[in-house]
């Protein structure tokens, strides 16, 4: 009896070889939505062969160079699927739940990754690439299937180059980062009063005057501390359009934002006509709101940015066009009597009401250039700021053109479901979650993973007008790479996640055990991050 007893518990294992394959559980940022294991690991050699349907040829490229960059694996193509280690299939007819979902399946003798789309086919090689480990001289991969989808279709991340220029590798090295983490778009700001930072070839003072200046306020804001030193730096055409490019082959929209009609100076410094005042002014070194702003009443200046737009969008197949329109101080309007007259016979009573006016003409531009308008939550004509007076913003009876995309940073959470209500959608970047030029003790890795970018409160029904979220790195005060990685990382992945992974699926303590992946490829590149906890 005793010894029936004993075979009927060591029998198994002695069939078995007396070793189970532990399960190895996928470490990926964003966290997935569905996954089932199988027993056992599919080992890689250092020499793969792919296969791939010809409509995915550009992200069979990419995967080629990640591969051999990530682990030195060199790359076979191969014609026949059968004879695939790796294999990608662009299959319209199986349908994914969102668009950028992917199948990634990893067999016994072959890793298959399908979507009806490139752009899944993209982001499950994000997911491959995280899943491959290297033991014992091997290359190994734990079986299983992974079902995924982005829970968001809007999942940015915006650069400020207006306040400080970067240039086009700190850039690049910014999209590599994203792509690895499923974002797709980069808000590119790209004009700002301390700085013009894109070629117009219609106004070449903008980047002759207007991308330079000759000292920068440190420390803080209204610190009145210089450095002394000349700022300057825009990108040509030609620039823009190789990382429009590069950004689009890893499956990245840029949206490049034109500020107006605040934020305007270094264009004014260029072309002191485009000011309200009409007075030459310097680009300026001191950070914060500046009192210069556009004239929007005079027809030269509507003229410029038509002229303007129309070179922004021969650069940028983005459908949509951001115009910024926040912080804008309606004092020299308020002061000028040409534009308190063109207020009167427009029937506009307040300055906030002239914004929305001046934007929704500015909607219209762009409409009939087959774009969509996008904004800073200021365009709606609300009281955001203290320097505005209730008298500026009260009763403001312009409606803000159908069709605008309001991006929600500052105000009561009323404002963002009343916005959502009148019909907007919305990019939720509401600036104590999402804003990383705040520190790690306003803002910790914690707290950003939190964020969620659908409002308390808002209805059920309403949900899908959120489009998803923003985090923006703002430029004042980080003018060297170094500086903007260590505020952007490790935070850009909590973001990446908020943005894709549903809320069901979120536990910040998988989210942690999941980050080595990542601080050790910063660490391979020299990239600075802040603190993990």
């Amino acid at each position: 009896m005793k010894l029936r007893f004993l075979l009927l518990i060591f029998l198994p294992g002695l069939f078995l070889g007396c070793k189970q394959t532990p399960l190895i559980e996928y470490q990926i940022i964003p966290e997935l939505q569905s996954i089932t294991y199988s027993s056992g690991q599919f080992s890689l050699a250092e020499s793969v062969k792919i296969a791939f349907s010809k409509e995915v040829d550009k992200e069979a490229v990419l995967l080629k160079e990640y591969l051999s960059e990530d682990f030195g694996m060199k790359i076979q193509t191969v014609e026949n699927q059968k004879d695939a280690d790796i294999l990608l299939l662009l299959n319209p007819e199986v349908k994914m739940e969102k668009a950028g979902g992917y199948k990634l399946e990893v067999g016994k003798s072959k890793i298959s990754i399908v979507s009806d789309s490139g752009s899944g086919i993209f982001n499950g090689i994000q997911s491959l690439r995280q899943i491959i480990q290297k033991r014992e001289g091997e290359f190994i991969v734990q079986q299983g299937i992974i079902s995924d989808f982005p829970s968001f279709s809007w999942r940015s991340f915006m650069l400020d180059e207006g306040r400080h220029f970067k240039g086009k590798q700190v850039v690049k090295q910014l999209l590599d980062e994203m792509a690895l983490m499923k974002m797709n778009v980069f808000q590119w700001h790209l004009t700002e009063d301390q700085g013009w930072r894109i070629e117009i070839r219609k106004y070449p003072k903008l980047t002759e005057i207007g991308s330079y200046r000759d000292s920068t306020e440190i420390n803080h804001f209204h610190s009145n501390v210089y450095d002394g030193k000349p700022h300057s730096g825009f990108y040509t055409q030609a620039e823009i359009k190789e990382i429009v490019a590069y950004a689009s082959d890893r499956h990245i929209q840029i949206v490049p934002e034109i500020e107006m009609p605040g934020h305007s100076s270094a264009a004014i410094a260029a072309y002191p006509w485009l000011g309200t005042t009409g007075r030459q002014i310097k680009v300026p070194c001191k950070f914060g709101v500046q009192y210069d702003i556009y004239n929007v009443t005079d027809p030269r200046v509507i003229a410029f940015f038509n002229d303007v737009v129309d070179e922004v969008i021969s650069l940028f197949p983005s459908p949509v066009i951001h115009i910024g329109g926040d912080e804008v101080r309606y004092d020299q309007w308020s002061a000028s009597v040409p534009v308190k007259s063109f207020m009167s016979k427009n029937g506009l009573k307040t300055p906030a009401e002239l914004q929305v006016f001046f934007t929704n003409n500015i909607s219209g531009m762009l409409q009939a250039k087959n774009k969509r308008m996008m904004g800073w939550n200021d365009i709606t004509g609300d009281k955001l700021h203290e320097y505005q007076s209730e008298a500026d913003t009260k009763d403001v009876r312009q409606k803000l053109a159908e069709g605008t995309i309001v991006q929600f940073w500052k105000g009561d959470s009323s404002l963002i479901l009343n916005t959502v209500k009148k019909g907007y959608e919305i990019v939720n970047s509401y600036h104590e979650y999402t804003y990383l030029d705040y520190d790690y003790k306003s803002i910790p890795l914690s707290k950003a993973y939190s964020f969620n970018p659908i409002p308390r409160g808002l209805p059920k029904e309403m949900e899908a007008k959120v489009l998803g979220l923003g985090c923006q790195m703002w430029g004042e005060f980080i003018p060297t790479k170094e500086s903007m990685n260590l505020m952007v990382y490790p935070r850009l992945a909590a973001y990446a996640e908020c943005g894709w992974t549903s809320r069901g699926k979120k536990n910040y303590a998988r989210f942690q055990k999941s980050l080595p992946y990542f601080l050790n490829r910063w660490k391979s590149k020299g990239i600075r991050f802040g603190p993990i906890s």
